[in-house]
């Protein structure tokens, strides 16, 4: 059996503030977790992640921890343009490491000393141990490899074919403006701009004062013709891989870790290689810091360090530090999971498993209490009051011989206190005088004597059952119909008040004499939000066998 849970509701699918009925299965898309929920304190409404506006603070290696300019993420196509490569094989960080001497077999060098950690360099993977070697890439410095590596990229058959096919593209002036600098400069100096045409050389040397020479049934909205970048004809020819060429390799074949995973080839160039000994090193792609905004008022949510070494935020308005945090339990299921640990005991484990899902159950027919435990995270006291919101059509199906009316009631019923209650406000744990203040005076909710009773002797079950430091605990009870099937799953509405101890100043001051202390008094505020709670399965009776079925 699963755990009771309870989410929180975000009103950004729908236009009313109230929530969809839980047995729907689209109404999961409503409800969230608290610790996933923002909090915009100009719309004093509770954000999600499908309503906030997201937006990119800054970039980052997740390597090196270097900070990437905006301007220079296109140049570097969104990797890092320092040392920082990962292995194709395993994307474990590569190590620069020089070449190792040869080794003559008489246990001396074959070179000097003073000669060592010399170039070549080579990339090594300290986890799957490949190296760059294998595949003919070796660097003259420690330094500065991404560059090094750019002429590898240059050289290859696809960016050479397309060099040559569009000598005026942006691959062919990628050749001339090797440095990313120069390369992003005359990026942005070739734009369009709006209103004024693109020069061309060609064009202008034919076309007269006139406009002779310019051809007027050219549509100016027109789109050029497509061209690939890469000739899929040309491709065996040019050792890019394909045709002929792949096949004969799957021909003689002999172990299939020779060929490279979908993964492996995925995030490789633009023509990915068949063989695994044919992958290249990659560039660790860049990461991001981003902000979050509110969508109707658009002020900010989330806001983090600009450094890529800090993990706080300048701005973090979650709904945990002004929502009330709610955990439900069931105490059948607390008790016989400690009553099934006492039996488990030199016994085996799938056994004491089965013994505590059968003691955690809820059978229909019967009745449960459950207990609300609410944590208050503001440094005011608040008085909570809790409804259940009603439901109108049923989770169970309806059979044959039952009235419509009595079809459409839902399958339980649930009681919580009808009036409202106390959470004293949030405190530190120093702030406390003694141990009592912070976890009660030792009255617990689980059985044990000095619980409260009703006039009958009975142990209440509904209402207020502990307090403690900034947490106060609930009871509340399910009755379950004996034909309910489903969930017990109830949307709950909350509602809470508290009086704000930061008064404004008083405007009754003048400017004749001194100024007065008087201030306002304190505002009281009120603020609600839907959650839903599900407390578990309903295992339906067994229907009694007939003779037909013997």
């Amino acid at each position: 059996m699963a755990r009771p849970s309870i989410q929180y509701h975000c009103p950004c699918l729908s236009a009313s503030p109230i929530p969809p009925p839980p047995h729907l299965p689209s109404s999961s898309y409503s409800f969230h977790p608290l610790h996933t929920l923002f909090f915009c304190e100009e719309c004093d409404a509770v954000r999600c992640n499908r309503c906030v506006s997201v937006e990119v603070s800054s970039y980052y290696c997740p390597n090196c921890l270097f900070e990437v300019p905006s301007a220079s993420v296109r140049a570097e196509k969104n990797r890092c343009a320092r040392n920082c490569f990962m292995c194709p094989l395993c994307r474990n960080t590569l190590s620069v490491v020089p070449s190792d001497p040869p080794d003559t077999g008489d246990n001396r060098l074959a070179v000097p000393t003073g000669s060592l950690n010399e170039p070549p360099f080579f990339l090594y993977c300290n986890h799957c141990r490949w190296d760059s070697a294998e595949v003919g890439i070796t660097f003259e410095k420690p330094t500065g490899l991404a560059a090094q590596l750019q002429k590898f990229e240059d050289s290859a058959p696809d960016s050479l074919d397309h060099a040559t096919a569009h000598p005026s593209s942006a691959a062919h002036s990628h050749h001339v403006h090797s440095n990313s600098i120069t390369a992003a400069a005359s990026a942005a100096l070739n734009r369009d701009i709006p209103g004024v045409s693109k020069y061309n050389p060609l064009t202008r040397s034919t076309s007269g004062r006139g406009g002779s020479g310019k051809d007027r049934s050219l549509n100016k909205d027109e789109m050029a013709e497509y061209r690939s970048r890469l000739d899929i004809s040309k491709a065996s020819v040019l050792g890019s891989g394909g045709g002929e060429a792949d096949m004969d390799i799957l021909r003689h074949l002999e172990d299939i870790g020779d060929i490279a995973t979908l993964e492996q080839r995925w995030v490789n160039s633009w023509a990915t290689p068949l063989q695994i000994q044919e992958l290249k090193p990659l560039r660790i792609p860049l990461h991001s810091k981003r902000s979050k905004r509110c969508p109707a008022c658009t002020h900010i949510l989330i806001k983090p360090e600009q450094k890529a070494q800090s993990v706080r935020y300048k701005i973090k308005l979650v709904a945990a530090n002004y929502l009330p945090a709610i955990v439900v339990a069931l105490p059948h299921a607390q008790r016989s999971t400690t009553e099934a640990a006492k039996r488990s005991m030199g016994r085996s484990t799938a056994i004491a498993a089965e013994d505590d899902k059968n003691f955690s159950d809820m059978h229909a027919g019967k009745t449960y209490p459950f207990h609300l435990a609410l944590s208050n995270p503001l440094y005011d006291p608040i008085q909570v009051r809790l409804s259940v919101q009603r439901m109108h059509v049923a989770t169970a199906p309806a059979k044959e011989g039952v009235s419509p009316e009595k079809a459409r009631r839902p399958p339980f019923a649930i009681s919580l206190p009808t009036s409202s209650f106390a959470v004293a406000a949030f405190a530190e744990a120093w702030e406390y005088e003694d141990d009592e203040d912070m976890f009660g005076d030792g009255d617990e909710i689980s059985g044990r004597s000095g619980r409260e009773t009703d006039g009958r002797g009975k142990v209440r079950t509904v209402g207020v059952l502990e307090k403690r430091a900034n947490v106060t605990v609930v009871g509340g009870e399910v009755v379950i119909g004996k034909e309910a099937r489903g969930n017990v799953k109830f949307n709950m509405l909350v509602s809470y008040t508290y009086r704000s101890d930061d008064p404004a100043p008083s405007e009754s001051n003048d400017g004749d004499g001194p100024s007065k202390t008087s201030t306002k008094p304190p505002e009281i505020k009120t603020f609600a939000f839907y959650t839903v709670v599900d407390l578990g399965q309903i295992i339906p009776r067994e229907d009694p066998k007939t003779e037909s079925d013997l």
